[in-house]
């Protein structure tokens, strides 16, 4: 039920009001709706900001943006200064490791003065030069542009890319002949996964539902009029991908909820063919595949949380006929497999730390690649050759800058092909980082990686950056930014907590932080930063808290948890208004989301959702200083979350610390696109945490 009685605040105006000379933050209208939910009277005052269509959503938000930009308007020479800082270390015009693919080696470019990188190629013989696609001019006139897929077909002729031009990830699919720069009479809206087949002229592609759900695979045969409609899925739980093995023998069609998989496979030279199934969908069982030879290569969960690595004939691909290769282990966790000719690579972790184990197929002999540093993040680069001996990943740290390696997995020897140049005359050996553990109040050890200048007292007084996320099984990754020496040189240390939720201890450590565990999650956090408080990195008074997306969620929890122990919070795009969010299945995620978050339907879920849901547990009080930032064309965390969170704040905080809502009025999840543009919302960014940490000169 509704009730729409109007609360007597004049409609938010882009025009700041001043008392006495003050500037007065905007007072969002308060529009009471009512809604019963298992017999519990919920009362949201600003859901009408939901409306997008309506003008007045729009003048509150801009009339937020003018009220922050009058506050924090004394910061612009700190933010040109942290700018120009930040754009002096980055090598303006670059050239990404080219990778083979075919006939051909794929790379990337920049340019000074351009915002996106140009995608080139040139022949394995040293031939010219080709731009297969210029990001700039795509880009041209528009305040957002993203590439989504690129992929060429077999023979090198045709480009298969989508782009998102709003940032509501909302992609459209073209074709391009590579030869004589045209377009092939092909767009398909809403586009997701796409593969070739080997004939190079059928092109698989999925498309998304109302609710942003890739629910359709279709085949494209070039030359004609319509797409054939190759598989459809009606359960709103799970989402349909499509991609192509590195053998490119196969194609692999994927359906999967958070928790569960079900996978099809098909001869890439037979496009037209049926779809052979591997295993039947069953629940909470994931795996993936990969294909060598006569065997297919399936990481699966049917026998432990953290994988196991089995293969199984292509003929018959039956459970019954699964052959264990790597047991389940319970300490390490198997994130990832890699087929080649003669070897395969298996992404492990263990203690949170990643690994590569490289096996060779002849003799079965296995090792791991060895690692310098305490803390750390390795990732798997190109690697589109079938038939090589080299493995290419990226090395990176909270100190050393990203490397991209080529690893002989015969010779067991890693060649450095570039490490991205940090200008400026930056000294790794200037900076020390660590691995610690802090203790959960239920005994759990949760691990910390931290970065600082070296000779930083360990007295309480640093200032320090603290960094979470905790969802999905996403480890937060290990890595390196020139943009941060910004906060190290000014003696602001930067720690991520690897709190439960995360992956970095495997699934348990997922399992452990979703659903009726989440406020795992915070409880982590929390211990976190006592730890760094109780050990002299910081103090309170000098904590800063940083989390996107569901680390936004995990920031609005904390802060009504503890909020005297966090000296300021910077929340982007924050996950904050779950339990309402949560009960609306038109939107898009949500229903895929019961996996993680729980279905408020459920009394048990929503009872125990609405213990920690930011905006529902808001209360009167203090609060640290907050910089909340969101996107217009959020398609992930709906843009009223966040807007919705600091109207009712503003009404409830009882303090004169900044409240601040930042809306990028032309961009989505991600904030803004192109990468000028994305340094000088990093340097807004740090410019509030250096303020509110005194740090201003």
């Amino acid at each position: 039920m509704d009730d729409t009685s109007i609360a007597a605040a004049p409609p938010a105006s882009a025009v700041l009001e001043t008392e006495g000379g003050v500037v007065s933050p905007p007072v969002a209208r308060r529009v009471p709706r009512v809604e019963l939910v298992h017999g519990d009277r919920r009362v949201d005052d600003y859901f009408w900001l939901r409306d997008k269509s309506d003008p007045e959503v729009a003048a509150y938000l801009e009339a937020e943006n003018a009220y922050t930009d009058h506050v924090v308007g004394a910061t612009e020479p700190l933010q040109q200064a942290l700018y120009r800082e930040m754009l002096g270390r980055i090598k303006e015009t670059d050239l990404s490791v080219p990778y083979r693919d075919g006939s051909y080696l794929y790379y990337a470019r920049t340019e000074e003065g351009k915002q996106y990188p140009i995608l080139c190629r040139r022949s394995v013989h040293d031939g010219p030069e080709e731009v297969t696609l210029d990001l700039n001019q795509l880009a041209e006139g528009l305040k957002f542009f993203s590439l989504g897929a690129y992929v060429v077909s077999d023979d090198g002729n045709l480009l298969a890319y989508s782009t998102d031009v709003t940032g509501f990830r909302e992609y459209t699919l073209f074709v391009k002949d590579l030869g004589s720069g045209e377009l092939l009479p092909i767009r398909i809206e809403k586009s997701g996964a796409v593969a070739w087949g080997a004939d190079g002229r059928s092109l698989f592609y999925t498309v998304e539902d109302s609710a942003k759900r890739p629910h359709r695979l279709y085949r494209h045969p070039l030359g004609e009029t319509a797409s054939e409609l190759v598989y459809e899925e009606t359960d709103e739980l799970f989402r349909v991908f499509v991609h192509r093995s590195r053998s490119r023998a196969y194609l692999f069609l994927t359906v999967a909820s958070h928790t569960t998989t079900e996978v099809r496979f098909l001869p890439a030279d037979q496009p037209g063919g049926p779809w052979r199934p591997i295993a039947t969908r069953e629940h909470e069982h994931e795996y993936d595949v990969d294909h060598h030879g006569e065997l297919l290569y399936i990481r699966t969960n049917d026998r432990g949380r953290n994988f196991r690595l089995v293969t199984a004939p292509v003929a018959d691909p039956r459970r019954e006929n699964w052959r264990e290769q790597v047991p389940h282990r319970p300490e390490v966790m198997l994130e990832g497999v890699d087929c080649f000719a003669r070897h395969i690579v298996l992404q492990e972790r263990e203690d949170g730390l990643p690994h590569l184990t490289i096996t060779t197929l002849v003799t079965g002999e296995s090792h791991r690649v060895a690692f310098p540093e305490p803390t750390y993040s390795v990732f798997p680069d190109h690697n589109r050759e079938f038939d090589t001996s080299l493995f290419r990943y990226n090395y990176q740290s909270l100190i050393t800058p990203n490397s991209v390696f080529d690893y002989d997995m015969d010779r067991r020897e890693a060649t450095l092909l570039k490490e991205q140049p940090v200008l400026g005359g930056y000294d790794r050996t200037q900076y020390a980082s660590e691995r610690l553990f802090a203790v959960a109040p239920d005994g759990v050890r949760v691990p910390i990686s931290i970065v600082y200048r070296r000779g930083l007292p360990r007295d309480g007084s640093p200032p320090l950056l603290l960094s979470g996320y905790g969802a999905y099984g996403f480890p937060l990754p290990v890595t390196f930014s020139s943009n941060r020496l910004s906060l190290l040189d000014r003696g602001v240390s930067f720690a991520l907590a690897h709190v439960r939720g995360g992956g970095e201890m495997g699934k348990p450590w997922h399992d452990q932080g979703r659903l009726l565990h989440k406020k795992n999650t915070f409880t982590d956090f929390v211990a976190v930063a006592e730890h760094l408080i109780r050990e002299g990195y910081t103090s309170s008074s000098a904590l800063v808290i940083e989390g996107s997306s569901a680390g936004g969620l995990l920031m609005g929890a904390v802060v009504n948890m503890r909020p005297e122990l966090f000296k300021a919070v910077l929340s982007r795009v924050p996950f904050v208004d779950v339990v309402n969010t949560m009960l609306d299945p038109s939107l898009p995620l949500t229903v895929g989301e019961y996996e993680e978050w729980g279905n408020p339907q459920n009394k048990d879920e929503y009872d125990y959702i609405k213990t920690y849901c930011p905006y529902t547990n808001l209360r009167a009080g203090t609060y640290p200083a907050m910089l909340v930032k969101t996107s217009f064309n959020d398609s992930q965390v709906m843009y009223w979350e966040p807007a919705k969170y600091v109207a009712r704040l503003r009404t409830l905080k009882r303090d004169a610390r900044p409240l601040l809502l930042k809306t990028n009025m032309a961009a989505g999840h991600g904030g803004a696109s192109g990468r000028y543009d994305f340094l000088r919302e990093i340097a807004f960014d740090y410019s509030f945490v250096l303020t509110q940490l005194g740090l201003t000169s």
